[in-house]
């Protein structure tokens, strides 16, 4: 079927893009070590807090439901972290911490900003859209829907970009597997097309034999050059994948006219220069962001 959606599909992925980084400063904010230290969660890494505060939407979730859901890690990397995530604090008080640590990142970075005209308006936008995301099949978009609304319009925006972007990474998933690109394999090949160099996927643990084995695997397929590079085909298809997650993530923007779309991306602009000049997100991420794709939309 033909996409035919109410806004191109570069609009669709100019959002995200907007938006991820409003989502993901919950995860590097110094105010979030803080938070998860005074739960007693180790704060010397980022991990313990990361799968604590991103899981904690879905109740006490152990390491099989929590590898199925985030996709891209290691499941070794995740029973680590996660058979240990409820015993420092239960999701409840999790979540509590979770939404001091963004108040309190986002009061800090945005300053007065928080209390702007403009702020509010951006907020009531993108609550908008995320109020219209249909989260079946969708879970960890539909864990994070069910959560109450803050009240601020800082913490609404930073509430509505999560469901957002858990909505379109559920829907992301779905299109690595349309694809038939299992976990590592998503990887590689993404590294291949240019998202990031191999070096920095190390993160997500994944066993050098297996690293190497889904390279053998895609390299067979013919989506991989000999150095690593994805061929045309694997361009192809890493682009069909983007495609589709785009295609995926953009019915909850039909909540909102043209003009409306266009307004929310003129007041995210300020704020989210405000979150990435503060240089706490990492300079180098493995989301492709910037990654462009040629597809009409």
């Amino acid at each position: 079927m033909t996409y035919s959606g109410a806004h191109g599909l570069g609009t669709v992925r100019q959002l995200w893009q907007l938006l991820e980084p409003v989502h993901a400063l919950v995860y590097f904010a110094p105010e979030s070590y803080e938070e998860a230290a005074g739960l007693g969660y180790a704060t010397d890494e980022r991990w313990p807090l990361y799968f604590a505060f991103r899981a904690a939407p879905l109740g006490p979730a152990d390491a099989e439901l929590v590898n199925a859901l985030f996709y891209t890690f290691s499941p070794s990397m995740v029973r680590r972290y996660v058979a240990h995530s409820w015993q420092p604090a239960p999701p409840a008080r999790v979540l509590a911490a979770r939404a001091a640590a963004i108040d309190r990142a986002l009061q800090a970075l945005l300053g007065e900003r928080t209390a702007s005209p403009d702020l509010a308006e951006a907020a009531r936008l993108a609550r908008r859209a995320a109020e219209a995301a249909d989260t079946a099949g969708r879970p960890l978009a539909a864990a994070n829907a069910a959560l109450p609304w803050p009240e601020t319009p800082h913490a609404v925006l930073w509430h509505a970009a999560t469901i957002l972007r858990e909505h379109r990474g559920d829907g992301h998933i779905t299109a690595l597997q349309a694809h038939h690109l299992d976990p590592v394999e998503s990887l590689v090949l993404h590294s291949g097309a240019g998202a990031a160099p191999a070096e920095a996927f190390a993160n997500r643990e994944w066993p050098a034999a297996e690293w190497s084995a889904a390279r053998d695997r895609l390299a067979a397929g013919g989506l991989l050059a000999q150095d690593g590079a994805a061929t045309a085909a694997g361009l192809a298809l890493r682009t069909a994948v983007e495609k589709l997650t785009d295609e995926l993530a953009a019915a909850p923007w039909s909540a909102l006219t043209p003009q409306e779309v266009a307004r929310l991306a003129e007041l995210l602009l300020p704020p989210v220069l405000d979150i990435v000049g503060a240089g706490l997100l990492p300079t180098q991420g493995t989301l492709g962001i910037g990654m462009k794709y040629d597809y009409e939309g």
